[in-house]
């Protein structure tokens, strides 16, 4: 398994994304999502800040092919040395390998190297597996900070 940086537009970053979109909106939707309705979400949340210099994006593969991605959003305006960690994503084909840990390491390291000292998060409700994957490497649960329209449980953590 290879994680490394590439630009957030590169085509196999955003096909990667589109896959997680589909993941999640199929989750919160209970069903399959449309093209349309990915075309949509892909719109309406857009990878602009995860492009150099203001963040960076983290594309895992294994044997050459994508199978997860974090985007660390660093040196959005959050404050003081904090990043917002987006797009947190494992494809089910390699889910309970350690993936999500190494990835969500390697975007603690990238933070820490963008000169973060604290990294928050949003995530849903459903989304149960990422909230124990961020719990077990160290998040503590906090108010919101953010009203995304997705957004029902926040995290952070001191670097």
């Amino acid at each position: 398994m290879e994680i490394a940086r590439v630009r957030a537009d590169a085509p196999e970053a955003v096909r990667l994304v589109r896959t997680y979109f589909a993941d999640v909106a199929g989750r919160y939707y209970g069903r399959r999502a449309t093209e349309a309705e990915l075309d949509i979400a892909m719109a309406e949340d857009p990878n602009d800040a995860l492009l150099p210099p203001r963040g960076a994006f983290l594309l895992a593969r294994q044997d050459g092919l994508p199978v997860g991605c974090v985007g660390c959003a660093g040196l959005v305006p959050l404050g003081h040395g904090m990043v917002e960690l987006k797009r947190m994503f494992v494809v089910s084909s390699v889910r309970g390998r350690g993936l999500g840990a190494r990835l969500l390491a390697a975007a603690e390291d990238v933070a820490a190297e963008l000169g973060a000292t604290v990294i928050r998060l949003d995530t849903r409700h459903d989304l149960v597996e990422a909230q124990g994957l961020y719990r077990t490497r160290g998040f503590a649960e906090i108010p919101a900070y953010s009203e995304g329209p997705y957004a029902e449980v926040f995290f952070e953590k001191r670097l």
